[in-house]
């Protein structure tokens, strides 16, 4: 992670490196699989290695305009500047982009490749429902986000099943096996090769979503322990849980492609489908959580 005065999470960092080395070797199987099938592999991974240097180099860019939010400047909103000024010199990181989001939605994220090139956002919905105390808790998880490196491996993470069957696609629609009709040896190669991209992008899926769960762990931990209030950042976690299920059912179906990197998931109920395939860890675990970093932090 960055040398920030946010508290280091070891098993992060473990599971981060873990992630991008297991997603790695999917994708070398995957290409591996399509290589032996087709003559079009070559451009299938150019083009695709073309897509993940671009979601990388322009991902706060992306994010941004996902959510039709917009960057702001401290003279247009002196208080949240102010605010992140703040919480930047306290861990003694560099300032990243503020944006933020006309939408009732209560949420924040964090995007971007490096520290140095990372924006914050916030929604509009989420400063109307939160005080000072609060809204500094959430910036400070965000933030800690940005220190831990672990929204550029989200990003990077995230792209890799979508590669799968972006590469598949390519290769199937090149006529992939035609060469092969007259042994009759095209139809099963076809199937195999689909069957291996629908595994890698499973895997991927699973991957990323057992990172992102214990991600929002970490950055609960860090930012709780750095701006010493783990009661505030679990009043804000509250008040916006709470308040999700308010929000209309067609913009919390529109923002759930985005939930891995929010504060809190656009859910209409407390939980995925299953908690398996979760972007967040249970309500109750990240209180409980919170709840034990304030009596150590009282014990001290």
């Amino acid at each position: 992670m960055a040398r920030t005065k946010f508290a280091p999470d070891r098993g992060l960092t473990v599971r981060m490196v873990a992630t991008m080395v297991l997603l790695a070797l999917l994708y070398v199987v995957l290409v591996g699989a399509i290589s032996v099938a087709s003559n079009a592999w070559l451009l299938g991974v150019l083009v695709g290695l073309g897509v993940l240097w671009a979601q990388w180099y322009f991902s706060d860019k992306l994010a941004l305009s996902a959510m039709r939010a917009r960057e702001v400047s401290p003279q247009e909103d002196p208080a949240l500047h102010a605010m992140i000024d703040r919480l930047c010199a306290l861990a003694d990181m560099p300032k990243p982009k503020v944006a933020v989001a006309d939408t009732d939605l209560p949420n924040a994220f964090a995007a971007g490749r490096s520290p140095d090139r990372a924006v914050v956002c916030v929604t509009t919905g989420l400063r109307r429902r939160l005080d000072e105390r609060e809204l500094e808790a959430v910036l400070s998880h965000e933030l800690s986000h940005v220190a831990h490196r672990d929204v550029l491996v989200m990003t990077v993470a995230s792209v890799v099943g979508v590669l799968a069957g972006f590469i598949t696609r390519i290769v199937f629609f090149s006529g992939m096996g035609r060469s092969r009709s007259s042994n009759n040896n095209g139809a099963p190669i076809i199937l195999v090769v689909m069957l291996v991209a629908a595994v890698v992008y499973f895997v991927s899926f699973l991957l990323t979503r057992l990172l992102s769960r214990y991600r929002e762990l970490a950055a609960d931990r860090a930012g709780a322990i750095l701006t010493g209030q783990p009661s505030a950042l679990a009043s804000a976690l509250t008040k916006i849980s709470g308040d999700m299920a308010r929000i209309p059912s067609q913009d919390l179906r529109a923002a759930e492609p985005y939930n891995a990197f929010f504060f809190v998931p656009a859910l209409t109920g407390k939980m995925d489908i299953a908690a398996l395939f979760a972007s967040h860890p249970p309500l109750e675990r990240r209180l409980a959580q919170l709840d034990k970093i304030s009596v150590e932090l009282g014990r001290e």
